[in-house]
């Protein structure tokens, strides 16, 4: 009996064929692709992200200056800047919210929700914050920019949907809350 005719017969499927050529290697490559982990892309959203918002942020502040990119240090208590007060009462102009108001809340949710993203704490309720602040910005600031808030807002569906990864404090917390 040859190993098909005793596969077929034992209820055994027979083994793939790997496709050749081109395919192959185009199979090949998909492979290896399904190969990168979550947790790296999870870490890479988080700080890429991250550093967009805080960015920002750290604009709308005077007194505190961290920008590891640039180099920009200055250790103070944060207060709002003058500029970022203007900016929402002549730029922004947001519905039900007054200018006064406003502009603080953006500046503490631009520099808390970033924070929490780089350590992995509260990540998916973070993405959600700042998912509902481009989707505000989006409607009400910047309309045409859709482009980059689709970007954004697609970085931080991928953390609600898939969490932080392993190198987080959420994962951290879990598997100690699985093991009691």
């Amino acid at each position: 009996m040859n190993t098909t005719a005793s596969r077929a017969a034992s209820g055994a499927s027979a083994p793939t064929p790997r496709p050749e050529g081109l395919a192959g290697k185009v199979t090949a490559l998909i492979g290896l692709f399904d190969r990168i982990p979550n947790s790296l892309i999870a870490l890479l959203a988080r700080f890429s992200i991250a550093a967009v918002f805080w960015t920002s942020g750290q604009t709308k502040v005077q007194g505190l200056a961290l920008n590891f990119v640039n180099g920009d240090f200055a250790l103070g208590w944060p207060r709002l800047s003058d500029s970022a007060l203007a900016l929402f009462q002549d730029e922004y102009k947001l519905p039900l919210l007054p200018p006064e108001l406003a502009a603080p809340m953006a500046a503490f949710a631009e520099h808390l929700f970033p924070l929490l993203l780089l350590f992995g704490f509260a990540t998916r309720f973070s993405a959600l914050a700042l998912l509902v602040m481009t989707v505000v910005i989006q409607v009400f600031v910047y309309p045409d920019a859709y482009a980059t808030h689709g970007t954004w807002a697609a970085v931080l569906l991928y953390l609600m949907a898939r969490g932080p990864g392993v190198v987080s404090i959420d994962h951290f917390l879990a598997t100690r809350q699985a093991a009691r």
